[in-house]
């Protein structure tokens, strides 16, 4: 019995060391990238248009350790059936920064740009300004080299 007790007592805390992705979120606070709503960069206007979309207080989904805030109802319900197709690529740290190397650097989500299908989020312009103007695919590549290194140590 005292065995059984053991393995249970060890599968159930090995369950709890499963750690998530982590989250580019706010330095005070588990908000994700900045508060800003990740499924309205994927709407069409504010892609032509370029602008960033601040979420509300009211509409927050918890997913992956972090509050993720929503402009609307619609938009929050969009994240939560489906995170993993609205969230920005490694959780919203710098694309970048990772494919530079550099480790795990937030944004506050106000740089930002599609490349392919997969939003990137960076931490300055100058850096979503490299990807633009280079060779993004081969940026990527290396980015996500960094991403999986990381999350498997």
């Amino acid at each position: 019995m005292i065995k059984y007790l053991m393995a249970l007592a060890l599968m159930f805390a090995s369950f709890g060391s499963i750690a998530a992705e982590p989250v580019s979120k706010s330095y005070w606070g588990s908000k994700a990238i900045g508060g800003h709503d990740t499924v309205e960069y994927h709407s069409d206007d504010v892609r032509t248009q370029h602008k960033e979309v601040i979420g509300k207080k009211r509409f927050v989904v918890k997913w992956n350790n972090a509050e993720w805030l929503f402009a609307s109802q619609a938009s929050a319900d969009k994240f939560a059936a489906d995170p993993e197709r609205y969230r920005p690529l490694y959780n919203g740290f710098c694309s970048n920064a990772l494919s530079l190397g550099e480790g795990l650097i937030s944004t506050d989500g106000t740089v930002w740009e599609f490349f392919g299908e997969n939003l990137h989020l960076f931490y300055a312009e100058r850096g979503r300004q490299r990807w633009l103007s280079g060779d993004w695919q081969a940026y990527k590549k290396e980015a996500d080299h960094a991403w999986l290194t990381l999350n498997t140590q």
